[in-house]
């Protein structure tokens, strides 16, 4: 089992391999193999650019301005939107933006099909407003349909947790995301980290069975 997340030496990033924990992967794996794998034609041009591109705007660049950055020299030309319809204005602005810059730009809002929830075997009591019509989010049609459309790159707005799952799953074509979904904090889910010792504590904590 590694856990990277609670190392305190980080000799990864200091050459200081004779004080790795253990566990930690350098210790136990063989890299030549998955090394050779950025050396692919595609996975290297990924890897390469994202570098330039972290280099270049280190702390001035928005997210928005990385992936339209990332899609030009990555030489892309269609760009497939998978978005929630509760950002749809988001979704519309991003959409302007990518246009402005001579994409094409293909987008598929979550509830397309307006299958309900129910034809999916959810109860009448698991939906926000019971009692009424309410259709079902639909990821694997918007990867689908994307990957029919023969889209460069994905990008994902604000996907609900799972159903991003399904999609990066059912998705044929490269994917980023650039807004992770956090109806509570503004989609700012890093917030409730940095809260964790004082406002978010409570609502985090797992319960202990007594």
């Amino acid at each position: 089992m590694f856990t990277c997340a609670n190392c305190g030496i980080v000799s990864c990033e200091k050459e200081e391999k004779e004080v790795m924990p253990k566990n930690c992967p350098m210790t136990t794996k063989d890299y030549t193999e998955i090394t050779k794998e950025y050396l692919t034609e595609q996975n290297k041009a990924i890897f390469v650019t994202a570098a330039k591109i972290e280099s270049e705007g280190y702390c001035e660049w928005s997210r928005a301005r990385e992936v339209v950055e990332f899609a030009k020299r990555m030489s892309y030309k269609k760009i497939g939107l998978a978005f929630c319809k509760g950002l749809k204005r988001e979704a519309k602005i991003f959409d302007t933006i990518l246009r402005d810059h001579g994409f094409e730009v293909s987008s598929i809002v979550c509830k397309n099909g307006g299958i309900s929830k129910e034809d999916f075997g959810i109860d009448d009591a698991d939906k926000l407003h019971p009692g009424c019509f309410e259709p079902a989010c639909n990821p694997i049609a918007q990867a689908i349909f994307l990957n029919e459309e023969k889209v460069d790159l994905n990008v994902v707005i604000g996907l609900c947790v799972g159903h991003d799952t399904l999609f990066y799953k059912y998705a044929e074509s490269p994917v980023t995301t650039l807004i992770t979904k956090d109806r509570a904090l503004a989609h700012n889910p890093a917030g409730a980290l940095y809260c964790y010792e004082s406002y978010y504590r409570k609502q985090l904590k797992a319960k202990k069975n007594k």
